[in-house]
């Protein structure tokens, strides 16, 4: 983020937006913008860019975007969609920038071809040009892997009895488990996930009948079913499952098939810090939901009628330092450690929910594996402020689970003693296991401060980033403000 003008805060842009100024320059009318056209828009104070078909007129938004006019201009005149996606895909930029709509592209959009079809289309044209099989599959093995995943390795069957609806999902996924299905089962709609790496298969149905709100899932991991078992309201024979929504039974690409949100119930908020609070939410029933370590979710709220979305880490209710789940760690809550900016729009309404109100809670997010923790002996962890919250999780699951780690060390960066986020749980947990160390740095300690200070560099980690043997492998895992990250990075 770059700092912004007096006047340019998001507050400043919903109200821009509802004033009724003429935002893209065409006075209300949308046109159908060529390739052409939308390359001659490629300047600061005419800047157009197409974002998954549709074209904004960003002129007006660039003072108020807090990643700074630079990002935005790396998009100028062009199809941004895959640097969006990078950058910050959860963001609701239709809402954003609805009144700076200009048009659609002028092209035809072309359907997403099933994965199957194509795929017995490439074979059926290899085999008529003559080229031998295994030549061919080594030239599209990739290809070939991913769109027959879903013919071979995805299907789905449901059966009824009297009193119970259950659809099977066979995976063929060996590894299957709780953190890679996600259900939900609201006023007979059924939606359920199963994540595979950056691709998912998805069920979604409006029921033929009504269900009762407790929903079971039972995952046979070594043969990777999945059974959703839902209990009938009345004893009623279906004669079918229910009606299909667009995305039901298919296998893609999770960034293409967009966020689902659910509405959590405000259970608690407590302090702790001067300015950070932990809010616990509460899952709908008929949802199945865990959020794997290392991964996130997105909040939504509506601020003055403009969907406004931001990413948090789950934390557990407190660090367990007999290096168990807590009991109230049940799959029903999910916790969030959050810092209210006093001129933070977002923060601000969230402060403000009341315990028993609701917030929009996404699928979970991120690419971080498990796995790469299992193999290291060294595990280093940099935090900055609510950086932390990342490493709340992870901590829990190495100590708890990775037997061949021989340290953990978090460094964590904050400005003043105040501002450190469970420092007493850390230190607690620094005495209760000889594997982990917490080192404390302040960058505006007071004269009392008697521990390190300073801000991330070179030299100052070069004090504890060590192996705790000449060739032990080391996994370092980083998170805070952009600039700290960039700076622990380099």
């Amino acid at each position: 983020q770059v700092p912004l003008k007096p006047g340019r805060s998001l507050m400043d842009w919903i109200r821009l937006t509802k004033s009724g100024k003429d935002l893209t320059g065409l006075k209300g009318r949308l046109i159908e913008v060529t390739e052409d056209e939308l390359s001659k828009h490629n300047k600061k104070e005419d800047c157009w860019i197409c974002i998954r078909g549709f074209v904004y007129n960003v002129t007006p938004y660039m003072e108020y975007h807090p990643g700074g006019e630079d990002e935005l201009m790396k998009a100028a005149g062009t199809d941004g969609t895959d640097l969006f996606d990078q950058v910050h895909r959860w963001v609701n930029y239709e809402s954003m920038l609805k009144e700076c709509l200009v048009g659609r592209m002028a092209v035809k959009p072309i359907a997403a071809p099933k994965v199957l079809c194509l795929a017995c289309k490439f074979i059926k044209e290899a085999l008529l040009e003559g080229l031998g099989l295994n030549m061919f599959l080594h030239a599209q093995r990739k290809y070939i892997f991913f769109s027959l995943l879903y013919f071979l390795f995805y299907s789905y069957d449901w059966f009824q009895t009297d009193s119970l609806v259950t659809i099977v999902i066979y995976t063929k996924q060996k590894d299957m488990n709780a953190e890679l299905v996600i259900v939900d089962c609201q006023d007979k709609r059924l939606r359920g996930e199963i994540i595979m790496d950056d691709h998912s298969y998805l069920i979604e149905v409006d029921l033929d009948h009504a269900v009762s709100e407790d929903v079971a899932v039972n995952i046979a991991e070594k043969v990777g079913k999945v059974e959703i078992i839902l209990s009938k309201k009345d004893n009623i024979h279906w004669k079918m499952l229910g009606q299909a929504w667009e995305g039901h039974n298919t296998f893609i690409k999770r960034t293409d098939r967009g966020l689902f949100y659910r509405k959590c119930k405000l259970v608690s908020k407590t302090e702790v810090t001067h300015d950070t609070k932990l809010f616990c939410l509460m899952l709908p029933k008929g949802t199945h939901f865990h959020v794997p370590t290392g991964q996130h979710v997105y909040l939504k709220q509506i601020i003055a009628g403009t969907e406004v979305v931001k990413p948090y880490t789950p934390v557990l209710p407190f660090l367990p330092l007999d290096f168990q789940e807590p009991p109230c760690h049940d799959g029903v809550h999910i916790y969030l450690m959050i810092k209210i900016y006093s001129r933070g729009l977002f923060t601000q309404a969230l402060d403000h929910v009341q315990i028993g109100d609701y917030i929009f809670v996404s699928n979970p997010e991120g690419n971080f594996k498990k796995s790469q923790v299992q193999t290291s002996e060294d595990l280093l962890l940099l935090a900055a402020g609510t950086g932390f919250t990342p490493m709340v999780k992870l901590l829990n699951f190495a100590l708890t689970e990775v037997s061949c780690l021989r340290t953990v060390k978090l460094i964590f960066f904050n400005k003043t003693e105040d501002d450190i986020l469970w420092r007493n749980q850390l230190e607690q947990l620094a005495l209760k296991d000889e594997r982990f160390e917490v080192q404390f740095i302040l960058s505006q300690p007071t004269k009392d401060w008697v521990g390190k200070q300073g801000k991330i560099s070179s030299s100052l980690l070069s004090e504890f980033v060590k192996r705790s043997k000449r060739d032990s492998k080391v996994l370092i895992c980083i998170c805070g403000p952009a600039p700290f990250t960039e700076q622990g990075v380099q």
